[in-house]
C-alpha cells in the first residue's frame, strides 16, 4: 500500500532513485529546501511499505488576483513504480491543496516531446494553455507547454482560454 506523506529534509538524501530519470528536472539542494520551508504543504512524497521513495510532487501557490494559482514545479515517479496511478494521485493531492488555498487554476510546464506526460495531464483535465519557446535550455533546447486546469473558484473558466501564439520566456509573468 502506498503512503502519501510530507517530504522532509532527510528525504533529500534518499530520492536519487527517482531523480536519475532523464525527464526529471533536478535542482540544487537549496532549491528543494526553499520549497520545503515556503510551501511544505505542496511537497509530498509517495512511499512504499518498505520505505522506498516511489515518487514525489513539489509545487507552490503564487500569482495575484485572478492569476492566483497552484503550480507544479516537479512531479516524478520512479521507473519501478510507473503505470500504477501514482502521478495522478500526487496531482490530485496538489489540486486539493490549491483548492483549499482558493486558487483559480493549477499550471505546470512540460517538454513538448514528453508525449506520455502530456497525455496523462490531458486525461486529468489539463489543456495546453500556451507554448513557451526555448523554455528548457542546456544541451537540448526545447519548447514547453504551459498546461492548465481550472479549479472551482474560476467559475467562468477564464484561466484556461488558450493563447493562439507562442510566447518567449522573457514575456512570462513569473510572480
Amino acid at each position: 500500500m502506498t503512503t502519501l506523506r510530507p517530504f522532509t529534509c532527510d528525504d533529500l538524501f534518499k530520492f536519487n532513485n527517482v531523480n536519475f530519470d532523464p525527464l526529471t528536472e533536478t535542482y540544487g539542494l537549496s532549491f528543494y529546501t526553499q520549497y520545503l520551508s515556503r510551501w511544505p504543504e505542496f511537497f509530498q512524497l509517495a512511499e512504499s511499505p518498505s520505505g522506498q521513495i516511489m515518487g514525489y510532487i513539489m509545487g507552490k501557490v503564487e500569482g495575484h488576483m485572478e492569476n492566483w494559482h497552484g503550480h507544479v514545479t516537479a512531479l516524478t515517479v520512479s521507473p519501478d513504480y510507473r503505470r500504477l496511478g501514482l502521478a495522478a494521485l500526487l496531482m490530485n493531492f496538489l489540486e486539493d491543496i490549491s483548492e483549499k488555498k482558493r486558487a483559480y487554476f493549477v499550471d505546470l510546464f512540460v517538454r513538448k516531446s514528453n508525449k506520455i506526460a502530456i497525455n496523462m495531464y490531458s486525461n486529468l483535465g489539463y489543456i495546453v494553455y500556451r507554448t513557451i519557446l526555448d523554455y528548457y535550455s542546456g544541451d537540448q533546447e526545447e519548447d514547453a507547454y504551459d498546461m492548465r486546469k481550472a479549479l472551482s473558484r474560476d467559475t467562468e473558466r477564464k484561466s484556461i482560454i488558450p493563447y493562439t501564439q507562442p510566447v518567449r520566456l522573457e514575456d512570462l509573468d513569473m510572480h
